[in-house]
């Protein structure tokens, strides 16, 4: 983190079970909705050498877009 927690991490650590209001949140067993457009995503991790990331990186927010897009780039270019 850039800047240190506000949360009082020792008084939720010390929480029970019993003791958490979970009334806030609402049942997802029950929404077809959210389980209808709900879809599975895998990370994926990739080795780039450290060069390439800063390069990407110095490029601004939003480098993982940007190495995709060459990713994809490089695939349609070079076909299957």
């Amino acid at each position: 983190m850039n800047k240190p927690s506000q949360t009082d991490w020792a008084r939720i650590d010390a929480l029970k079970d019993e003791d958490i209001d979970y009334s806030e949140i609402p049942d997802l067993a029950e929404d077809e909705t959210f389980w209808s457009r709900a879809e599975v995503v895998v990370p994926l991790t990739i080795w780039l050498e450290p060069d390439v990331l800063a390069w990407f990186k110095a490029l601004g927010k939003e480098y993982e877009a940007r190495i995709s897009a060459a990713l994809r780039e490089y695939k349609e270019t070079h076909g299957k």
